[in-house]
Formats: structure tokens, C-alpha cells, sequence
């Protein structure tokens, strides 16, 4: 399979990690904020253990030094824990790096770093965290694929079900899901339809 896969749930908990991994979920982002050193060791720690034997890759979310202590294979970072973050280290942790990017500066940022992937958002409004930068818009995707070539692009930001065969035909090859999964009423059903969906465009 690609890395990462085409469809990217992004969680905030344990509990979800485990939910999504019973549902076959091949890429999953722990994204848990505000933790102090000892707090994001633990949460790093047990979200690979659950993941552990499965076909699940778990990506770390910022806690870059917490991601090398407990044996992760897998790393996002944000612009800002960019700059905190020792690459050379990361790299030496042989962790892959996925980097979030919103405008022209931050993909020529992102670019040097050498990234696994490059995510690109908000593609749409999200009501999930106060965004300072406009929504991108599907064109974007086009013309940031274009730029980045054969590092993998992925869609984050607002970004539901029903949108995910347009994105994908824009040129995402992963896309990114937070609310159309944690705020659904039937979150199991809604994976289900985006592993169909990511399957087809795998």
C-alpha cells in the first residue's frame, strides 16, 4: 500500500486509535495537544502498543522526541514544531516526515526538510481549530501536486465523504479526515465508506 494511505483519519485518543484499527484503517495520525513530556510518552507509547501486530501505521503528531523514545516509525510535524524539531535526529530514528503546508513560503519550508509527504490545508472551512490561512480550494490541489512531483500530496481540512472522488481527482493522494469520522453519528459506517472510496483510488 502507499504511505500514506489514501485515506488518513487524524485522532486525538488511544480509544480511537483502537476503534479505527479494528476497522482495518492502514494510516492513522494521533494528534493529541497540550501534552507535557511524560503525557505524550504515554500516550505515544500506548497508541503504538494498540496498533502493534496490525496492519495499522501510526503517525506521531509533533511529540517528535516522545515518537523516537517509545519506537515509532512515523512523524508529522506542523510548520512550528518544524522549527523546534531536530531533523537530523528524526532522521537517524530512520522516522518517516509528513510536514503540513498552507502557502508558498511554508512549501518551500516544507521542501527542504525533505518530507515523506507534504499535507495541504484547510481545502475547505473547518470548524475543528482557528485557521489564520483561507481555505485552499480543490485548484490548489492541481497546482501543488504539480510543484511537489512524486512526493505524495495530502488534503486536510474540512474535507467530507462526499468530496473525496473530486479531491482525489485533483491529485491528492492521501486525504486527510477529522470530523467527517469523530463527529459522525456513525463513525464505523463512515470508515467503511472511505476505505471503499480509498481502495478505488489507491
Amino acid at each position: 500500500m502507499p504511505y500514506p494511505d489514501p485515506f488518513y483519519p487524524v485522532v486525538d485518543s488511544v480509544a480511537w486509535v483502537e476503534r479505527l484499527t479494528k476497522l482495518g484503517v492502514g494510516t492513522i495520525q494521533l494528534r493529541a495537544k497540550d501534552l507535557n513530556d511524560a503525557e505524550a510518552l504515554q500516550i505515544v507509547t500506548d497508541a503504538l502498543a494498540v496498533t502493534k501486530g496490525t496492519a495499522t501505521k501510526l503517525v506521531v503528531n509533533d511529540y517528535w522526541r516522545a515518537a523516537i523514545v517509545a519506537g515509532a516509525e512515523h512523524l508529522h510535524l506542523g510548520q512550528e514544531d518544524l522549527q523546534g524539531a531536530d531533523l537530523a535526529e528524526i532522521r537517524k530514528a530512520k522516522l518517516t516526515l509528513g510536514i503540513s503546508t498552507h502557502d508558498d513560503e511554508e512549501l518551500a519550508t516544507a521542501l527542504k526538510a525533505e518530507p515523506d509527504y507534504v499535507a495541504l490545508g484547510p481545502i475547505f472551512p473547518t470548524t475543528l481549530k482557528s485557521m489564520r490561512f483561507a481555505p485552499q480550494g480543490i485548484p490548489k490541489i492541481t497546482e501543488w501536486k504539480k510543484r511537489i512531483g512524486n512526493i505524495p500530496l495530502v488534503a486536510i481540512g474540512g474535507i467530507k465523504f462526499e468530496q473525496a472522488a473530486e479531491i482525489f481527482a485533483a491529485g491528492a493522494d492521501s486525504i486527510a479526515v477529522v470530523s467527517d469520522i469523530t463527529q459522525n453519528a456513525d463513525p464505523d459506517a463512515r470508515v467503511r465508506q472511505w476505505l471503499g472510496a480509498s481502495a478505488k483510488a489507491a
